[in-house]
């Protein structure tokens, strides 16, 4: 679970997921943690999103590539995990422009 800086915290109990969601969580994180740390992200202070955000266009992005990549899933290299890892990542960011 994140603390308010999005910091991963320790959980205090245990759920028996039913779907992997655990597992799938984990991988989500390090996943998102990989767009920061490739090598496509250094020496950038400022990632192309934030830019596209800042100019008004964040939705359209997000939106637009949730839809990109859902289609996508499944037609180009199979049903590729990285995929769906993206479509996530999407509505994740799209989530902390609308709701955090």
């Amino acid at each position: 679970m994140a603390n308010k800086k999005g910091y991963m915290t320790l959980k205090t109990h245990h759920i028996d997921y039913k779907f992997n969601e655990g597992k799938i969580m984990q991988e989500i994180e390090q996943y998102v943690d990989k767009t920061y740390t490739s090598h496509y992200a250094q020496d950038v202070t400022r990632q192309a999103t934030e830019t596209i955000i800042d100019q008004g266009h964040g939705t359209g992005f997000c939106m637009g590539n949730i839809l990109k990549y859902a289609q996508r899933y499944g037609k180009k290299d199979g049903h590729n995990k990285n995929d769906l890892l993206k479509v996530i990542h999407y509505a994740i960011i799209q989530l902390s422009q609308d709701h955090y």
